[in-house]
């Protein structure tokens, strides 16, 4: 066998493992996906639900509120800030805002009704119930009125929404002038390598999205995501990769921190256990993970 057909040998091995795998979570909505979760975090201090930055953190208690410290710090979230949290999780990242940063006020929106439910009685017992309001409602219809907020953040969510360009839009009507989005996201990597590689990509983005519940119209790579942005308005579009930071420390920590692992609901831990064989670069090939900035003119 040549080095070219063992090669190939490899790569279908490992898509059959990724398509077996993923095929185990079909969630058929975003709220299915969320109730499988159910009151489950990822981490044993707090209830996140985030990948996590992985920069400088040794473990998921840490990775996941780095993630949500970069984009507080991305945003430049201060005191005179009305924030529009969307898809707040349990909202650990609210908390950690309003207790680092002092913006002015948070309001939160979600469309899982538990999550509501749950993080409204986290933020009374942690005393800023004063300070974060949370609601349900969607990412693309906010209940919410025009230019009534300075920050726009969506952690890890936006990938959810149907569609992402209808989120930018709402987003854009909510903000006040010269107001700024953060979004920490997922979207397709840009194809790479040879024919192989990408076919290998291709599958890792589709069997992914399927579990993830990632509608078609968001698969934008980088070129085409910036450029939602600027079709609904804003300017100084950032869009910066930082994949390297986020997925291998996931993966890896699934892989040596068997207390996280079995956090995972049973059919996720089903799903995954084949992939950690595989290299972290080889099954979140087909995914590129983003920090974005953008303003409201104004």
């Amino acid at each position: 066998m040549t080095m070219g057909q063992a090669q190939s040998t490899r790569i279908a091995g490992e898509a059959g493992l990724l398509r077996q795998a993923w095929a185990v979570l079909q969630p058929p909505s975003v709220s299915a996906l969320y109730g499988l979760l159910g009151a489950r975090p990822f981490t044993g201090r707090g209830m996140w639900l985030n990948l996590g930055h992985w920069r400088d953190a040794r473990s998921i208690d840490q990775a996941c509120p780095a993630l949500a410290q970069l984009v507080g710090e991305a945003a430049g979230l201060g005191p005179a800030d009305t924030v529009v949290d969307v898809g707040f999780g349990f909202a650990d990242q609210d908390m950690l805002w309003a207790e680092r940063f002092a913006p002015q006020r948070i309001i939160g929106l979600n469309i899982t009704p538990l999550h509501v439910r749950l993080a409204r009685a986290r933020v009374r017992r942690r005393g800023l119930a004063d300070r974060i309001d949370l609601r349900e409602g969607s990412a693309t219809a906010m209940p919410l009125p025009d230019a009534c907020c300075d920050v726009v953040t969506a952690v890890e969510c936006a990938f959810h929404f149907d569609t992402r360009a209808d989120f930018l839009a709402e987003a854009m009507r909510v903000l006040r002038p010269g107001g700024r989005i953060v979004l920490a996201d997922i979207i397709p990597a840009a194809p790479a390598g040879g024919a192989l590689r990408r076919r290998w990509q291709s599958a890792s983005w589709r069997a992914l999205a399927r579990a993830l519940s990632v509608p078609r119209a968001n698969a934008d790579t980088r070129d085409a995501y910036a450029a939602r942005f600027a079709a609904v308005g804003f300017e100084g579009v950032s869009v910066e990769p930082i994949g390297d930071e986020v997925f291998p420390g996931f993966h890896q920590a699934l892989r040596e921190d068997e207390a996280f692992f079995a956090r995972l609901p049973a059919s996720a831990r089903l799903a995954y256990r084949p992939l950690l064989r595989i290299e972290a670069g080889d099954v979140y090939a087909g995914l590129d993970y983003v920090l974005a900035f953008a303003r409201k003119p104004g």
